[in-house]
């Protein structure tokens, strides 16, 4: 039984009047839990996507603060929030878009002592964070716990993107481990057009919104990659490695590893 108000039937009506998603695809919407990782150039529009598309319950972890260098591309965050825990900041503008849904700011850093306890409680994960030990911790945590993620990346004019299942190709599987300390530059260091963390954020908003309803299909075992120099879109196929370390036949990856930060942080 489904109880929208009148304001809801009418907030939602565009999703409500596709005929993959109707009312039940909004229920179930309503019912989903997101945990965003990284309130920056990422999880700013997908934050922002998740919330007026009416997700319920929306987590949000970061550890920074807004810097005057993350507002040519972190949307969720204005002038006036500089200093401003980026959570609390990215929390006031969810609940102005959408005051129906539940935001968890969780101003604190993704770790391999909390990442199992703080997931337990999603359907689904967003990766927008730009350094790569992160990027894995959330992997082998996905994996241990069977939880489903979009993995996110960005630098200078590139993107890319995939979707894991339980079951599908994981990080481990595509990229084996983190790379040497300085062998990939930073953020800081190489550069980001702003507008490539909407570009991606987006799309990983719609593949949570996809995998909430079952629409469509999703990026699993393809790796999704663009250049916004020339527009390029491609989709590399990949496929679950059975010597992954992680989740391979014999995996010797049996704890959560918080390794030594080799590339950008969180001020994407």
């Amino acid at each position: 039984m489904f109880d929208f108000t009148e304001e809801e039937l009418n907030r939602y009506s565009r999703h409500i009047l596709l005929k993959d998603v109707g009312v039940e695809g909004q229920e179930k919407i309503r019912e989903a839990k997101v945990l965003v990782v990284g309130a920056g150039g990422l999880g700013a529009p997908v934050s922002l996507y998740l919330a007026a598309a009416g997700v319920g319950t929306i987590g949000i972890i970061d550890g920074d603060v807004v810097d005057l260098s993350n507002l040519q591309r972190q949307v969720i965050h204005f002038t006036k929030d500089v200093d401003v825990p980026k959570v609390l900041s990215a929390k006031e503008k969810m609940l102005a878009i959408n005051p129906n849904v539940k935001v968890n700011a969780i101003q604190d850093l993704l770790m391999a002592n909390n990442a199992l306890d703080i997931i337990k409680d999603y359907d689904f994960i967003v990766d927008g964070t730009d350094n790569f030990p992160v990027k894995f911790l959330i992997n082998d945590a996905c994996v241990m716990a069977g939880k489903p993620f979009s993995h996110g990346g960005i630098l200078r004019f590139e993107g890319q993107t995939f979707t894991h299942v339980p079951g599908s190709a994981c990080y481990r599987c595509v990229f084996g481990a983190p790379p040497p300390p300085n062998l990939v530059p930073t953020c800081s260091q190489a550069g980001v057009l702003g507008a490539i963390a909407g570009m991606l954020g987006t799309i990983q908003a719609a593949e949570t919104l996809k995998y909430i309803t079952g629409v469509g299909e999703l990026l699993t075992d393809k790796l999704l990659t663009f250049n916004a120099k020339t527009m390029d879109f491609r989709k590399i196929s990949t496929h679950r490695n059975h010597k992954c370390k992680l989740c391979g036949d014999n995996p010797t990856i049996t704890e959560l590893i918080d390794y030594e930060q080799t590339a950008c942080d969180l001020h994407k």
